[in-house]
This record gives C-alpha cells, structure tokens and sequence, in this order.
C-alpha cells in the first residue's frame, strides 16, 4: 500500500494550506479529538472568568482603575486564553480549523470534484462522515459518500 501524500495548495488568505483525504483526516483524529477535548473542557472556564471581571467592573469607576479583584480576574482571564490560544495554534500545526469551542468543532480543508471543501468533525463523532462547501458552515453539511471518497483525487 502507497503512502498518500501531503497536498498543499494556495488558500482563501493566499498561505498555503493542507488539503486532506477523509483518510488523512480520519488518521489525524486521534490527535484532533484530544486537542478538542482539551479546548471544550477550557472554554467554559475562561467564558466563566470573563463574566466575573465583568461583574466586577460593573460599579467601578474609570478614573479608579481596575481593582484588586479585576486584576487578578484578568490574570486568569489572560492564562486561559493562551492555553485556548496554544491549543488552536496545535490545530493549525495539524492543518485543521477550530469551527466552534463550545462543541469542539473541527474542519479539514478537502476535495470534492476538483473544488476545495472543508471535511467537517464535531467533538463525540467517530469519523470524518461529513463536508460542506466553504461558505456553508456546520449548517450546510452533509454527508461523505462513496461518490465523495472516489471524487477527492479529481484535480
């Protein structure tokens, strides 16, 4: 069995970008899903530390400042988001995009029919089983078929 090879081409920002098989994707899950966990088991803790500055910050007056309280808050606030921020940064290492912290969702830059798409992976999932086009979203997916699998390799 032959090695697949990485493809990159030229993406929407103009860097490259990895294009990935649903193979390719499937084989870097293992990876992905424990950076995902890791993320959705963050987030809430960061969503949950901004509210608190907020609240805090809520009767304090500019010229004051910000308090004791409000400086440790962003403290925490700051580590949490380098840890999200280093977690995405992983992702992207991989060559996937972080969709949504809140559900864990992943895509893959793919192809179908000669167009990219993007491979679409929700946190819990077993496999890569869906795409969408590139403007579309998690809202727009659908499922990976035979044909899908067997039109990746059309240029």
């Amino acid at each position: 069995m032959s090695e697949e090879r990485a493809e990159y081409v030229p993406g929407p920002s103009g860097g490259p970008i990895k294009v990935f098989t649903v193979a390719q994707a499937n084989r870097a899950l293992p990876l992905v899903r424990r950076i995902a966990d890791d993320i959705v088991a963050e987030h809430p803790r960061w969503n949950d530390l901004v509210a608190r500055y907020e609240v805090a910050a809520g009767g304090a007056r500019p010229e004051w400042g910000e308090s004791p309280e409000q400086v440790a808050l962003r403290r925490e606030i700051d580590a949490v988001a380098a840890r999200l921020n280093g977690y995405v940064r992983e992702l992207e290492a991989i060559g996937c995009l972080l969709k949504g912290f809140e559900q864990g969702l992943v895509d893959f830059y793919g192809r179908h029919q000669g167009r990219l798409v993007c491979l679409c992976w929700r946190r819990g999932e077993e496999a890569v089983t869906h795409w969408h086009e590139l403007d579309a979203g998690f809202a727009g997916r659908r499922e990976i078929t035979v044909e899908f699998v067997a039109s990746e390799t059309e240029a």
